[in-house]
């Protein structure tokens, strides 16, 4: 039978240095560039230019904080222990608690030193998650685990990855309205909500693999990211950026925009009534980007509107350049400011959840 652990992030109250080296365990830790709050309500301190997960701030550790073990954590670990699963509980407040935890997933020692998750575990892991952003600094931990460095790429590495497979998850939400209206990635996925679904996953079910963007910040992106920003009346600003796919040019930076999104899966999607994406796959490879350019036309009778012009292009890498100032962004869920080039790579099938 399996051991199972059951994993959540705490609030950055109860420690200093809370998960993601100097934030809390409910986004990350602390960059250059200052985020506010995230879009689901998780809190956000600070984020990334640096390439860190996003921290709490404590005004949000309330909406987040999860010291004692939530009602569908208790109940997961019910349906686990009913089904003969060895459980362990763990609430961590730390990166070092959360690599603490990831090491039981490690494989045998390798000839050549490398760190490497156990192809064979039979630890499995399960992450209760009050946001995406909670999920992602999770994954940004097995990221920084199992990577090898390039000076020490190992011969048996697939040729377009960077990292090897990396141990399935299972997930827990811990808020069912996010099923809901506004979707965390828990319900694009369709993984199960329940407790006891979730459990007969982790015990029954098989790894579905999927693709992770990484970023030259040294962060991970599970969802996509949403680039832009509106005023207090709710108009978006413009903002200009050269923004490259592969090698393709959606926009060399002398022209406004609106809005870009870097789609894994469909989280950003669409914006208001606009869709952006059209049909982003977390699973196929590739990544899916969009830019939303404002064009002035005339009309037959000399009249000028404004449409709105929505380019794509897919490919395995983006970079965004900002041309002026800094750009407000949406990475899962939680605000940011990018002040210079950040590039996005995509790596296939690199992380993966149970599913039944």
């Amino acid at each position: 039978m399996y051991d199972v652990v059951l994993l959540t992030l705490s609030s950055e109250r109860d420690a200093p240095g809370g998960c993601g080296s100097g934030g809390a365990c409910c986004g990350g830790a602390t960059g250059t560039d200052t985020a506010v709050k995230g879009a689901d309500g998780a809190a956000a301190g600070t984020a990334t230019d640096a390439g860190t997960d996003p921290g709490g701030t404590p005004g949000d550790a309330d909406r987040c904080a999860t010291d004692r073990p939530r009602v569908p954590v208790l109940a997961c670990a019910d349906a686990l222990t009913a089904r003969g699963a060895r459980v362990q509980t763990v609430t961590a407040r730390s990166d070092a608690e959360i690599d603490a935890v990831l090491a039981q997933l490690d494989g045998p020692a390798r000839p050549d030193g490398l760190t490497w998750p156990d192809s064979d575990g039979k630890t499995r892991l399960v992450v209760a998650t009050a946001s995406d952003a909670q999920l992602r600094a999770v994954l940004r931990r097995l990221v920084r685990r199992y990577a090898p460095p390039p000076s020490r790429r190992p011969a048996d590495l697939r040729g377009d990855r960077t990292l090897p497979d990396l141990p399935p998850v299972a997930v827990l939400p811990l808020d069912p309205a996010r099923g809901g209206t506004h979707r965390d990635l828990a319900a694009q996925l369709g993984l199960p909500r329940d407790p006891a679904a979730v459990a007969a996953a982790v015990l029954d079910g098989t790894p579905r693999r999927l693709d992770l963007l990484r970023n030259d910040g040294g962060s991970v992106t599970l969802d996509g990211a949403l680039l832009g920003a509106a005023d207090d009346a709710g108009r978006p600003l413009h903002w200009r950026a050269r923004v490259e796919v592969d090698d393709a040019i959606l926009t060399d930076g002398d022209e406004p925009l609106l809005a870009c999104a870097i789609g894994n899966a469909g989280g950003y999607a669409s914006l208001d009534d606009v869709t952006l994406l059209a049909a982003p796959d977390p699973a196929d490879g590739q990544v899916e980007v969009a830019v939303a350019v404002p064009v002035v036309v005339r009309s037959a009778l000399g009249r000028k509107r404004v449409r709105l012009e929505v380019r794509r292009a897919r490919g395995r890498a983006v970079s965004v350049l900002p041309r002026e100032g800094k750009v407000p962004y949406l990475d899962d869920g939680v605000e940011g400011e990018l002040t210079r080039k950040r590039s996005w790579w995509i790596e296939p099938g690199a992380w993966a959840v149970w599913v039944v």
